[in-house]
C-alpha cells in the first residue's frame, strides 16, 4: 500500500563504502553527466527548479508557522544561508537528481540506475556533488578525485570554495527537512 513501482529492476542499492570505491565512483559520475546534460531533451512541459536556498527559506517559513521547538534558532540559520547563498555567485543550472543517498544509486551487476526523483528538477551540478560527497561521507581526496573527474580538469580555488558552499546549504536543507 502506498508504493509505486514502474518498474522492477533486479539489483541491489549500493553502500557507502561501494560509493567511495574510485571505479564505482567514476560510473556514478559518468552517469551523473548523463543526466545532467542529457535529460532534459527527453521531456517537453514545464519543470521545477530545485534551488537549496528557496527550498531552505520555505522550511524556515513552514517551522515558524507551526511553532516549531526549532524557531529560536532558524534567524542564525537564515544568516548563515545568506552567506552561502552568496558565495556560490553565479552557477551552471543543469537538470539534477537531487538526493544522492547511496539507496538510491542501484546496481544490476551490469550498469548503475538512479532511482527516486521525487526532487528531481535544475540545479547546480554541484548540488548534487555536495549531496553524494557528504551522503556518503567522502574524505577530502575523495572529494577532490570526483570534484576532477566530472570537471575533467584540475579544480581551482574558487569552485572549491562554491562546492563547499553548496556542499554546506545541502546539509543545512537535510538538518532543516528533519526538523
Amino acid at each position: 500500500k502506498g508504493l509505486l513501482i514502474l518498474e522492477y529492476i533486479e539489483s541491489e542499492a549500493l553502500t557507502s563504502n561501494e560509493i567511495k570505491n574510485e571505479s564505482t565512483l567514476k560510473k556514478i559520475i559518468y552517469l551523473l553527466k548523463i543526466v545532467h546534460k542529457k535529460i532534459p531533451f527527453y521531456f517537453n512541459g514545464p519543470t521545477m527548479i530545485f534551488w537549496v536556498f528557496h527550498i531552505i527559506r520555505d522550511y524556515a517559513h513552514t517551522l515558524k508557522e507551526n511553532n516549531s521547538s526549532y524557531v529560536p534558532i532558524i534567524g542564525k540559520l537564515i544568516e548563515d544561508l545568506v552567506v552561502l547563498e552568496k558565495a556560490i555567485n553565479r552557477c551552471d543550472i543543469i537538470f539534477s537528481h537531487n538526493d544522492l543517498l547511496a539507496n538510491n544509486i542501484l546496481n544490476d551487476g551490469t550498469k548503475l540506475w538512479l532511482i527516486d526523483w521525487e526532487y528531481a528538477g535544475f540545479n547546480s551540478p554541484l548540488f548534487d556533488l555536495g549531496g553524494l560527497a557528504s551522503n556518503n561521507e567522502f574524505s577530502k581526496d575523495q572529494e577532490n578525485f570526483m570534484l576532477e573527474e566530472y570537471f575533467e580538469k584540475k579544480i581551482y580555488d574558487h569552485l572549491i570554495y562554491q562546492y563547499q558552499a553548496m556542499k554546506c546549504a545541502s546539509l543545512l536543507r537535510e538538518a532543516m527537512w528533519s526538523m
